[in-house]
């Protein structure tokens, strides 16, 4: 409990579109539309934005979520917008509300990148147009042996630049590599996700519940780990992709000295020489 007299816990939002759950210090959030491939309605799209405004600030709190997993009920991990829901929808509006259809999706993923706490993507079978964006958005990514990536917005006539995709997808595989995958939409198989560092990991998907499995392990033994550090180390993996070297190491040496002043790292020093776990803060 936090004996703060000025603490006041925040209330998650209760979403209609998707389920939460926590479980371990991991915050799981569970797309669930299964008989649509988890596809995306206007509905998803805000109110997980609402949900990842919420996170972060609630990872303060002494029973708030460490990591993130981000995974879709039943066989497919999410297939994109849902095309009755959104797509022929988009076909109604005028130039104004297409800019702010757009500029919506594009906001959860940069909630997604701010978040401070580390986000793990399960990818079982698909992760198609704005669902593969979701998971480019997280920090990690598992993967089903038989899953695949589709960043399929030009084979629909549109931009492969969409929600942040062009941005994001150079600094993980390489511009050259992030060209032929935004420019053709193909399908982008498992093991070559892995090769090109697209995915983390690649598991047996017989059972597709195992990919998920695999990605709460990796996102618990996160959430086991020290939070002050884990926050700061993705706040400064977020701000150095635009700052110069020069910066970027002068920003590196403040936030480690501010590391150096938590309790986190005496009682790490403290449990090396007592030969113990370290009992995080």
């Amino acid at each position: 409990m936090n004996n703060d007299p000025d603490y006041r816990p925040l209330e998650l939002p209760n979403p209609s579109s998707f389920r939460y759950e926590e479980r371990d210090r991991v915050g799981i959030i569970t797309l669930d539309r299964p008989d649509r491939y988890n596809a995306l309605t206007f509905e998803v799209y805000r109110e997980l934005t609402d949900l990842f405004d919420v996170l972060d600030r609630r990872s303060l709190a002494d029973d708030g979520a460490r990591a993130i997993v981000i995974r879709g009920e039943g066989k497919a991990f999410c297939s994109g917008g849902d095309v009755s829901d959104i797509i022929t929808r988009l076909f109604e509006r005028d130039a104004e509300g297409l800019l702010m259809f757009t500029r919506m999706t594009g906001e959860l993923i940069a909630k997604i990148r701010r978040c401070k706490l580390p986000v793990v993507t399960s990818v079982k079978r698909v992760a198609a147009g704005a669902g593969a964006v979701i998971a480019l958005a997280s920090d990690l990514r598992v993967m089903g042996r038989k899953s695949f990536f589709s960043f399929l917005f030009p084979q629909v006539g549109l931009s492969g630049a969409d929600m942040g995709a062009s941005y994001l997808l150079p600094r993980v595989v390489g511009l050259g590599i992030a060209s032929e995958i935004l420019l053709l939409g193909d399908r982008v198989a498992a093991e070559r996700c892995l090769a090109i560092g697209l995915a983390n990991e690649v598991v047996d998907d017989t059972n597709p519940a195992d990919v998920d499995e695999a990605a709460f392990a990796l996102a618990a033994k996160i959430a086991a780990g020290p939070l002050f550090a884990n926050r700061m180390t993705k706040t400064m993996l977020q701000r150095e992709l635009d700052m110069s070297f020069d910066d970027a190491i002068e920003a590196e040496a403040q936030a480690q000295a501010i590391c150096m002043q938590h309790p986190d790292f005496k009682e790490a020093n403290d449990a090396w020489g007592e030969k113990r776990d370290p009992k995080w803060k």
